[in-house]
């Protein structure tokens, strides 16, 4: 079992940042790969960013290269999501999920455990 808990998340004017976090726990998370998805209301879950947490390598959907930055923090078992430049469109519920088997998964139905969110509203 894998518990993740996300935080970090408000209300942000337009053009500001912000940084996620994701408290993970459960004694095999670190051979899984965590990631970020977001949903936006009315839309589908959209992969953001995602990490292997053993070794650290990375990956960004296309649209996330730039203003989005992933990073884990080995000493506090925490996984973070910092956004610049923030737009209206990334105005959204922001998760963070866990999956085993040690490759880079851009999609939600590879992850196996979610956090609960964390709502991001960025005003224009």
């Amino acid at each position: 079992q894998v518990q993740l808990v996300e935080s970090g998340g408000g209300l942000v004017q337009a053009g500001g940042s912000l940084r996620l976090s994701c408290a993970a726990s459960g004694r095999t998370f670190r051979s899984y790969t965590l990631g970020w998805f977001r949903q936006a209301r009315g839309e589908e879950r959209e992969f953001v960013a995602c990490i292997i947490w053993s070794d650290g390598r990375l990956a960004y959907a296309d649209s996330s290269k730039g203003r989005f930055t992933i990073s884990r923090d080995n000493a506090n078992n925490t996984m973070y999501l910092q956004i610049h430049v923030l737009k209206s469109e990334d105005t959204a519920v922001y998760y963070c999920a866990a999956a085993g088997g040690g490759y880079l998964f851009r999609s939600s139905r590879q992850y196996d455990y979610w956090g609960q969110g964390t709502q991001v509203t960025v005003s224009s």
